[in-house]
């Protein structure tokens, strides 16, 4: 049943900034809007799924969704938000990316049915427009000292900035009009950073075509402690199981503090307000246990990267703290390598392993995990060494049944200090 998208935004958190009449406009009658992807990567990444939940919610209250790609503006580059220009693409790389943005949308969005969402690409309206063309049609009606009060000029008139960057609002204006013009669209949706390019967009609407048009903006997410919203150690956290796991893209959920996954949850799931707030009273109750963690990560891990991508992330974050190898055995060697991203690893060879290898050597001799045969020696008696999570003596000896995936050996020094043995042809 379609619901009010504007108020179900507002108990979600996710307006920053609202043109006035937006809501009555959008409550009249079943509308289009559109928010823009930038195609500089093959992949979108977590940030992203916040313009496509405000698709998802916009199509679930009865509106058309388009979902626009950059194409075109990819080529030439937005400087909101950015203190520098950056790099331009070829074609050939942006057409890729495009492509692959594209079936990333098509998980969370209908393209079928009434109100369809539809892709659209501004590269096929500016293929064929001359320069002369586009300031006599549309920069004509923009002037200059509007362009130069906009926040995202005047923050780098300082450091400079070309006259390419310059002209990007007018051409994310000119998508706007396009789009209300041939797609009938009365709204923009976006990142609160593209208030300006969208007010743009709106004014040229006004001025060019006499038409009204309406603008939301959600707000930039932030962590509780004021850290940036999806990067980690390793980089951003994006939805290509190539570049993120389905397994890291788990842990990043499920690693969320109770103040993120409060707010997380409003914003990355369809749960309703009602479930919601049982979830967060029931964490509350047994915060140790990370129900809202864990409501979270399971919700987005499915819509990411399906059911069976689930069971394998979950299956892998228990396989660590159990007191079984089967677990870890299981794991496909990614999903192995991921678990113990970051644990320390030594190279041995084949023969070492076929001649079979005294966990002396193993832990001291052709290793560094202890610093020495007499430390390894105190370990083993201390029962705090185990092998692929079974407790071993000072006796033991690694052989090639103790491989996993043929080539790995798990150490381990009490329940937190692991070691990998990496063994390779000689």
């Amino acid at each position: 049943m379609p619901t009010n998208f504007i108020e179900e935004l507002r108990w979600r958190g996710m307006i920053h900034d609202i043109m006035p009449g937006t809501e009555e406009a959008l409550n009249k009658e079943s509308s289009a809007g559109y928010i823009g992807f930038d195609p500089t990567a093959d992949s979108l990444h977590v940030g992203s799924l916040v313009q496509i939940m405000i698709l998802v919610h916009f199509q679930r209250a009865g509106h058309k969704p388009y979902a626009l790609v950059g194409g075109a503006t990819g080529m030439v580059g937005d400087p909101s938000g950015k203190s520098q220009e950056r790099n331009l693409l070829d074609k050939e790389i942006l057409d890729h990316n495009v492509a692959c943005v594209k079936a990333q949308l098509e998980k969370f969005l209908d393209f079928t049915g009434e109100n369809s969402a539809e892709m659209v690409n501004n590269y096929d309206w500016f293929e064929n427009m001359s320069f002369l063309e586009f300031i006599r049609d549309v920069g004509k009606h923009i002037s200059v000292n509007y362009m130069m009060a906009k926040d995202s000029v005047k923050s780098r008139l300082e450091t400079g900035m070309s006259f390419t960057e310059f002209s990007y609002q007018l051409v994310q204006g000119y998508d706007f009009y396009y789009l209300n013009k041939h797609k009938n669209c009365i709204v923009q949706l976006g990142g609160s950073d593209q208030w300006g390019n969208i007010v743009t967009g709106t004014e040229l609407i006004r001025r060019k075509g006499g038409g009204e048009a309406y603008a939301v903006t959600t707000p930039l997410i932030k962590k509780a402690d004021g850290t940036k919203f999806g990067k980690t150690e390793s980089g951003n956290v994006w939805l290509d199981a190539n570049k993120t796991s389905a397994y890291k893209f788990y842990q990043f959920w499920l690693n969320a503090s109770d103040a993120d996954a409060e707010s997380y949850i409003k914003i990355f799931t369809l749960k309703s307000k009602e479930d919601i707030e049982a979830i967060i009273a029931e964490h509350k109750e047994m915060p140790h246990v990370r129900l809202l963690q864990k409501a979270l990560a399971e919700d987005i891990t499915v819509r990411v990267h399906g059911e069976d991508a689930l069971q394998r992330a979950i299956d892998a974050s228990t396989a660590l703290f159990s007191k079984s190898i089967d677990g870890i055995r299981n794991l496909d060697e990614q999903d192995f390598l991921d678990v113990f991203e970051g644990v320390e690893m030594a190279k041995i060879t084949t023969g070492d392993v076929s001649g079979g290898l005294g966990i002396i050597d193993a832990l001291a001799g052709k290793t560094q995990f202890l610093k020495s045969n007499g430390e390894a020696r105190r370990e083993l008696k201390g029962n705090a060494i185990a092998v692929n999570k079974t407790k071993v003596n000072d006796q033991y000896v690694i052989t090639s049944n103790d491989l996993i995936h043929d080539k790995y050996v798990l150490l381990s020094k009490g329940k937190k200090t692991n070691f990998i043995l990496v063994v390779q042809d000689e």
